[in-house]
């Protein structure tokens, strides 16, 4: 993980084409910490989710599609953003990016 990244307000896991977890920053450990934390590097994704979402992943993983959505979790909202990645135009896995959303975010139409 790059070291401007490592402290970020923001959860960023690095997964690979076969859903092996590889990297985590800080946020992410922390936010994962009940399920492993830093122990999930190495693991797979596949391990770590209930079937239907392990369906999703496999959908992803085959269609290289950006997966986008909003949650709530203790009354926080969140913004779980999966995107692929690649390397010289080969798809080598996912990112997820997962960021607390303000109460009162603005939306604004440019």
């Amino acid at each position: 993980m790059e070291n401007y990244l490592k402290e970020i307000g923001i959860a960023i896991t690095i997964s690979d084409k076969d859903g092996r977890v590889l990297a985590m920053n800080d946020k992410a450990i922390s936010t994962f910490e009940k399920y492993g934390g830093e122990k999930l590097i190495g693991t797979s994704l596949f391990d770590c989710h209930p079937p239907h979402a392990n369906e999703i992943i496999k959908h992803l993983m085959k269609s290289h599609e950006t997966n986008a959505y909003t949650i709530e979790k203790n009354g926080q909202k969140k913004l779980i953003y999966q995107t692929p990645w690649f390397e010289n135009g080969e798809f080598m896995g996912y990112v997820e990016l997962s960021l607390g959303l303000p109460e009162n975010m603005s939306h604004k139409v440019r």
